[in-house]
């Protein structure tokens, strides 16, 4: 299983961004894919959700502002981020859970206030 993450970088409080993660080696449209986020000094939490049928979970603090979605010909799950604010900034993970955790290199996304 490989999984590669892309699309981080620096923008503006109220900015916008969109990661991407490529998936190999893995039956892609029947696993459920996760978005995760690491801040300096805390705990990797769970951002985002998508299951087999596009059923989708968000954290509290960013529901209403991302929107996770796949394609699940490309093999590719994403992230959009919209309003974003000066505690989004964290090092996100594409996620797959099967008999053990998969994850991604990882992309680091940086607000500025």
């Amino acid at each position: 299983v490989q999984l590669q993450a892309c699309g981080g970088g620096l923008v503006q409080t109220g900015g916008s961004l969109r990661l991407s993660c490529a998936a190999a080696g893995i039956n892609f449209g029947i696993n459920t894919m996760n978005w995760y986020r690491q801040a300096p000094g805390k705990q990797r939490e769970l951002v985002a959700q998508i299951t087999s049928n596009r059923t989708t979970n968000y954290a509290d603090s960013v529901k209403g502002r991302f929107t996770v979605s796949r394609d699940n010909v490309r093999r590719r799950l994403y992230l959009q981020m919209s309003d974003m604010k000066p505690e989004d900034t964290a090092v996100y993970y594409c996620n797959l859970r099967l008999n053990r955790d998969f994850w991604g290199q990882g992309t680091l996304v940086t607000v500025s206030s």
